[in-house]
């Protein structure tokens, strides 16, 4: 159960990096959704491994560095996954 609440911190800020990302690139915005479950996946996904190379502080505790690492690397995370998807949507979208 320790682990839990840093996923879930690194799941909401993914969606919060997904949309700010989306407001951002314009052109590849996704939709609110469409950023915001792009967001979730890449804040899951993206928090997870800097935890596991150990960039990211993910010890699973309340310390302020750890809510700071999930955040950090949920929001980057949910950032970069969307913009990745964006980026082949509109090169699909093209041909």
């Amino acid at each position: 159960m320790g682990n839990v609440l840093p996923l879930i911190i690194q799941l909401v800020s993914g969606a919060v990096g997904g949309n700010v990302a989306g407001g951002l690139m314009k052109q590849f915005s996704l939709g609110t959704l469409g950023n915001s479950i792009a967001g979730i996946l890449g804040g899951g996904i993206g928090g997870q491994l800097l935890g596991l190379l150990g960039i990211a502080t993910g010890s699973g505790g309340m310390d302020i560095g750890s809510i700071v690492g999930s955040i950090a690397s949920g929001g980057v995370g949910g950032g970069v996954l969307m913009a990745i998807v964006g980026v082949i949507k509109n090169a699909m979208k093209k041909q």
